[in-house]
């Protein structure tokens, strides 16, 4: 399958893409190589290959749940430009 220069310039407009006319040469001559790459893979006998999702067998690995001891309330708020005794102070989004 071949990719002509009028179908790389049609899908960079719906991109909203502005390529110039080298930009546009430059893309169908690599978007083409890429279409002869997946057509060669398109060659290949995968008969009895099983789908999988990662290369490699992944297993996710999970740290116990342990609580740990916090910070203390004034150390937390030590850097805040705007706090009270209690917690950060931050301008209403909403109004008052």
């Amino acid at each position: 399958m071949s990719l002509t220069r009028a179908e790389v310039e049609k899908v960079s407009l719906l991109a909203r893409l502005h390529l110039s006319d080298a930009e546009l040469d430059a893309m169908t001559a690599q978007l083409g190589q890429v279409l002869h790459y997946v057509e060669q893979l398109a060659e290949l006998d995968t008969d009895g290959v099983e789908p999988m999702a990662h290369a490699l067998d992944v297993a996710n690995v999970f740290a116990d749940d342990v609580a740990l001891p916090g910070l203390a309330r004034e150390a937390a708020l030590a850097n805040a430009p705007h706090r009270d005794e209690v917690c950060y102070l931050v301008p209403a989004v909403l109004g008052e």
